[in-house]
């Protein structure tokens, strides 16, 4: 037995394996197997995305991200059609062999930044049983399990590029002839990015991370490994620049209701209440690797809400997932200076057998005007070694976005094997045309000048002389008024920054002054991102009473355009010692020491009622007060200049918290007081209505004080618009020891206007304000109920400081934003407290706007 098995087992195995062979080659009689690259017939580079099918069939593939595909076709099946958004479609035609590998050039069809026409049928669109509602209502219902905080962890490695490309440069920059020696940096000509466009490209920053997600409780940390962007150099703030593209380009999730771009929000075609502002058309099915895929198109009810429009590819294999989404926003939408918007995003199956974000596109065009040039944004995003192992809890320790000491130097190396693609010859011009500038010192002479009549400072060597908007102003005291001055900069020391002004009025003939001198303690210039410095002043120089700021750097020239009475000035000597200390998760704090003598001017008087019953008059007030200040702005971003910071507002809140204690007899100070203050500022956005802005403050103040030491509250009598000031109040009208106020700007970023035929073209938004503030006296501050308090001040025989008797101050405004893309203008309107004398109870204020 042993031995006649043995020939039988081979017997077996040889019929087995003929068998196979022959089956095989009988299927394959049945089924081709075709597979190939689908490459751009212009940069030759892979496709991803691209719709491949049998020609009238049902069975699709899509390429991969190296442009490959696979795809099994029937015997009758006699060609393939290749079709891709922005590409012409192809068809090929299959030769009669098993199987092929293929190559495929598309071509572009020069409509990749149009945007998404959609069309349904004629008869009236409902949701009740409507096939596409349902599926979207299924998208909606397993969003908890497909988003991207569904597994408990999750970590992958993230290659980011974006671009700035400049749309047909202007004439001046190119051709003029104190410009022309730049010329070649405008001459890098990227053909590729927009078909039919010849764009210069400006801006490159790429950026390699490690991230990492844990969802209970929920945190997520961030490691920059490596970062390479071009640098302008001094004169040119990249940090501010990269926080407002980071602003501006963030991360698209389709699984939130409310999706952040280009400081907007917009509704998510899969957001819980979409239905009711999208509709949905069923438009194609097709199967790829087994699974069957839904093409969903989708478009706003509305054409001018801030909606997209565009595709979605749903997976039919319980999930109901987004496998890939191509979208844009409708032209009729309002976004100011973004004029369109092209997204594609591709999620590839996972871990958790779930689809997983892959890659990422974003493409915009931005102009002021709608028929005029601008720039072409580009973000790109490719995920790689996705994982949902657990993660250890030291992991998330410590900032949740920190950057290794190595990233800013990786070599070139390490950037080829982190890139999915090579940089073409474009890309990599970029980075040697800023290098190029750099070393020129014309160029640094063109920015030296472009910087003084931006912002207003000259370099001169170690100085920059300025601010300009200081030079000269003029008001009812001192008459026509003459400043000059400036500071240090880093080529004197990158330790020691020192400041002085000089300044001269002509009607009150006096001279004013300041002298401030800093020691850096991280090598940093003081005005620069983070501050840690020690800094002692002596400033000798008139304000008005409430000024928040003393050493504010804003245009005085402007500020002396101002409305009725405005003389109430004070003559301060202060000298101020402070360290300001910031740290990288934007907690910083703020330690200082102030010496305070105020005088009041000729027209403003301190009077105190005397045991006779007469008035006696003071000749100056001098406090002493240490304080600190506490500041905290999770992921602020902002930009940098020699002025200061604006920030680039986000959803997240700043807190500010400040102390004072007045020391009486120490130093020359009069008072004891503790002063406490309060502020809250959030942005909040309520998609597709606009946003808002919340601005809430507070403030107690403790002691026995006169009104000039009080919280006077900020008052603007110029004629241009102040977000932070109350903009129908007089200087000095309202003080208070105790209160609380609310600001609230609620931008409707063209709501209302865009459902307007004829106001629609103007592309104009709708803005309405309001300022609330509540606040009182105890009896001890109140000359009224303190017959031995300072009094409050008179003006042409009439009380012009009051308390707020328990009734708030109000005033609202509704106003117009947008014209001509950077104007403003208010309607501004003040409810109460109308009995008061020389008050403006309606006014017409301007300003700038430069809001997307």
């Amino acid at each position: 037995m042993g031995m006649s098995s043995k020939p039988l087992v081979i017997t077996k195995k040889i019929i087995i394996l003929l068998t196979a062979v022959f089956f095989s080659h009988v299927l394959v009689g049945q089924v081709k197997i075709m597979a190939g690259l689908v490459l751009d017939s212009t940069t030759h580079l892979p496709l991803q995305n691209v719709t491949i099918c049998a020609q009238n069939s049902s069975h699709c593939v899509l390429s991969g991200l190296d442009g490959r595909f696979k795809i099994s076709l029937e015997e009758k099946s006699h060609a393939i059609v290749f079709s891709a958004t922005g590409y012409h479609s192809v068809v090929f035609n299959i030769k009669d062999t098993s199987q092929q590998e293929m190559l495929v050039l598309l071509a572009n069809s020069y409509a990749q930044l149009e945007e998404v026409t959609v069309k349904g049928k004629k008869r009236k669109y409902r949701n009740k049983n409507n096939p596409a509602v349902e599926l979207i209502r299924e998208v909606i219902a397993n969003k908890a399990k497909n988003g991207p905080g569904a597994s408990a962890y999750s970590s992958f490695k993230q290659y980011e590029k974006t671009r700035i490309l400049m749309d047909k440069p202007p004439r001046f920059l190119t051709k003029s002839w104190p410009l022309k020696k730049f010329g070649y940096f405008f001459d890098n000509i990227d053909s590729l990015t927009v078909p039919g466009k010849k764009l210069s490209a400006v801006y490159m920053q790429e950026v390699y991370s490690a991230n990492y997600f844990r969802k209970q409780p929920e945190k997520k940390k961030e490691i920059v490994l490596g970062k390479k962007s071009v640098d302008y150099g001094e004169f040119v703030d990249m940090h501010g620049i990269h926080a407002a593209l980071n602003r501006m380009y963030e991360d698209i999730n389709i699984y939130d209701n409310n999706i952040d771009a280009f400081t907007l929000q917009f509704m998510s075609p899969i957001a819980d209440a979409a239905p009711l502002f999208y509709m949905y058309f069923i438009k194609d099915s097709i199967e790829e690797n087994g699974v069957k895929l839904i093409q969903l198109d989708f478009l706003p009810r509305n054409p001018t809400d801030l909606l997209f429009q565009g595709t979605l590819y749903i997976t039919l294999d319980g999930n109901y997932a987004v496998r890939k989404l191509e979208m844009s926003v409708n032209k009729n939408s309002n976004l100011n200076w973004v004029r369109k918007i092209k997204v594609s995003q591709d999620f590839q199956k996972g871990p958790g057998d779930r689809y997983h974000l892959f890659s990422s596109d974003v493409v915009a065009f931005f102009s002021p005007f709608a028929r005029s040039n601008g720039l072409f944004g580009e973000r790109q995003k490719r995920i790689t070694s996705l994982s949902e192992q657990e993660l250890s809890d030291s992991i998330f320790q410590g900032l949740s976005s920190d950057t290794v000491r190595a990233a800013a130097s990786q070599p070139g190396p390490f950037w080829q094997e982190v890139r999915p693609t090579p940089l073409t010859a474009t890309e990599l011009a970029v980075y040697s045309n800023a290098d190029s500038l750099n070393k020129m010192r014309s160029y640094h002479r063109l920015m030296d000048w472009a910087t003084f009549l931006a912002i207003g400072y000259k370099s001169l060597g170690i100085f920059d002389i300025g601010q300009i908007g200081n030079f000269y102003s003029f008001n009812p005291v001192e008459g026509n008024r003459v400043r000059f001055g400036g500071r240090t900069n880093t080529k004197m020391s990158n330790r020691v920054f020192l400041e002085s002004y000089l300044a001269y009025g002509f009607k009150d003939q006096q001279w004013k002054y300041l002298v401030s001198g800093a020691w850096s303690l991280n090598h940093k210039s003081i005005y620069t991102y983070p501050f840690n410095y020690l800094q002692a002043s002596y400033l000798h120089d008139t304000k008005n009473p409430g000024q928040e700021d003393i050493f504010a750097q804003g245009n005085a020239f402007f500020t002396s355009l101002a409305r009725g009475y405005n003389a109430n000035l004070l003559y301060n000597d202060i000298f101020r010692l402070s360290y300001v200390r910031e740290f990288g998760s934007h907690l910083s704090y703020d330690l200082g020491l102030k010496y305070w003598r105020q005088q009041p001017s000729d027209s403003l008087h301190y009077l105190y009622p005397s045991i006779l019953g007469k008035l006696d008059t003071a000749q100056q007030l001098t406090v002493t007060e240490l304080s600190v200040a506490l500041r905290w702005a999770p992921h602020e971003q902002f930009f940098q200049n020699k002025i200061g910071r604006r920030n680039i507002a986000n959803k997240y809140p700043i807190f500010s918290l400040a102390y004072a204690k007045g020391m009486k007899g120490w130093a020359g100070g009069s008072f004891n007081y503790d002063a406490f203050h309060l502020d809250v500022f959030k942005r909040v956005y309520l998609s597709p209505f606009g946003f808002a802005d919340l601005d809430f403050s507070a403030g107690y103040l403790g002691g026995n004080l006169p009104f000039p030491l009080l919280f006077i509250h900020p008052a603007n009598q110029s004629f241009f618009y102040s977000y932070y000031a109350y903009n129908l109040m007089n200087t000095e009208e309202f003080v208070s020891d105790h209160y609380a106020g609310l600001n609230l700007d609620h931008y409707f970023g063209g709501f209302f206007f865009n459902k307007i035929p004829l106001l629609k073209k103007l592309r104009l938004r709708e803005v309405v304000a309001a300022k609330l503030l509540f606040g009182g006296l105890r009896d001890q501050n109140n000359p009224s109920k303190n017959p031995l308090q300072m009094q409050f001040p008179v003006v042409n025989g009439a009380l012009a400081t009051y308390e707020l008797n328990g009734q708030p101050y109000v005033e609202a405004s509704v106003g117009i934003y947008n014209i001509f893309s950077v104007i403003r203008v208010d309607l501004v309107k003040r409810f109460t407290y109308l009995n008061h004398q020389n008050i403006s109870s309606l006014g017409l204020r301007f300003s700038t706007n430069f809001t997307f």
